[in-house]
């Protein structure tokens, strides 16, 4: 359980770095940056979850 948590934390921040490089501004409205935000956060804990089940999965 222990390394879960760990996988959780280290691929979200992970995820959140790999999302800041990626332009948004196409898809979102001029000056909505909150959204923007929320959309990477949201982004990045869906694909931290998929990941950490991913490798748990793969190791264990």
């Amino acid at each position: 359980m222990e390394i879960k948590v760990y996988l959780y934390v280290f691929f979200t921040f992970m995820s959140i770095f790999i999302f800041n490089g990626v332009n948004f501004d196409p898809i979102m409205k001029k000056g909505r940056v909150i959204e923007a935000k929320i959309l990477v956060l949201a982004l990045s804990f869906g694909l931290s979850y998929l990941l950490t089940n991913f490798v748990l999965d793969f190791v264990g």
